[in-house]
Order: structure tokens, then C-alpha cells, then sequence
């Protein structure tokens, strides 16, 4: 585990099946369920499969794993960067409901690029959807520009809300 420091939140960059990157992924699993519930209509089981296929994330093209803790060591915020064939590619960006407001999503997306950055990447890219708009936001606000939905969301995720950092 590795820590960063800042003015902002405290940072740490811990594995991927570390209990409190575990746990806020959960939550942020939860979250999306309630937004994304019946967001897909009506559909054959198979879509489903597909899509799930297409979100799942695989441990071995995991390049950091990011948490952020209050002073108490409570985790708040999560992000993942990750290798997506030759791409740069954020996923997994959370912060708990306690504590939003307090610049936690855009401290850790800043050391995600800073991260991504510093390990040769010449852009990143994400995909979020309509049914977040306060991410639309911040990815907007951090410089990022819409993409088209690129692979392996386009098939199974027509919708989504794609973003590219260029650097």
C-alpha cells in the first residue's frame, strides 16, 4: 500500500481485493442498481450476460487501485485505473453519501490522470451514463470530451456517456 498526500483528501493506493476497496465498490454497486434499475427496458437474459461481461474487470489489467480515508481512517472514495488494450481507462469512481461535497471524486479522478500520466499514457478514457449526471459533471469540469461509446460497451450499452482525457 502506498499513500499520497495533498491538501485534500488522504489518498491511498491499496490491492484490488483490499477489504475497503471492496466494500465502497459494493456500494457503489448498490447505487447503480437503484439508477440503473429498468434503465435497459425489457430484455433477453443474454443482453445481460453481455453487458456484464463487458463491466467486468479483471485484476490483472488493474494498474491502481485508489481509496480515499478521513483522518479516522474511514474509506470515502474509490477509483480504479486500469489497461483496456492499448487504452488508459477509469472505472469504478464512488464516493460514500457521508461524505460528497467535499472534493473527494475530484482528488482521486487528479491522481487517477496524475497516475496515468506518469506511466506513459497519451489519453484516458471512461464511460458513465444518463443516469449520472453529477459524473457527466465532473468528467466535464476535469477537462474530459465526449467520445463515441467505444468497446466493449457499444454492443451492450449503446447509450452510454463516454469521455476521453487527452494529455
Amino acid at each position: 500500500m502506498s499513500e499520497r498526500t495533498s491538501t485534500g483528501p488522504r489518498l491511498l493506493e491499496v490491492a484490488w481485493d483490499d477489504p475497503r476497496a471492496t466494500a465502497l465498490r459494493d456500494e457503489l454497486d448498490a447505487d447503480l442498481g437503484a439508477r440503473y434499475d429498468g434503465f435497459h427496458g425489457d430484455e433477453p437474459a443474454e443482453r445481460r450476460a453481455a453487458r456484464s461481461r463487458a463491466l467486468a474487470m479483471h485484476p490483472d489489467d488493474i494498474v491502481a487501485t485508489l481509496i480515499a480515508v478521513d483522518a479516522d481512517g474511514t474509506p470515502t472514495g474509490h477509483v480504479i485505473l486500469r489497461r483496456l488494450g492499448d487504452e488508459w481507462e477509469i472505472k469504478r469512481l464512488v464516493v460514500t453519501a457521508a461524505a460528497r461535497g467535499r472534493g473527494i471524486a475530484r482528488a482521486l479522478m487528479h491522481a487517477a490522470l496524475d497516475r496515468a500520466r506518469t506511466g506513459g499514457a497519451e489519453r484516458v478514457i471512461l464511460q458513465t451514463g444518463i443516469p449520472q449526471p453529477e459524473s457527466v459533471a465532473l468528467y466535464e469540469s476535469l477537462g474530459f470530451t465526449r467520445i463515441p461509446v467505444y468497446e466493449p460497451y457499444a454492443e451492450t450499452m449503446p447509450r452510454s456517456i463516454c469521455f476521453a482525457y487527452v494529455f
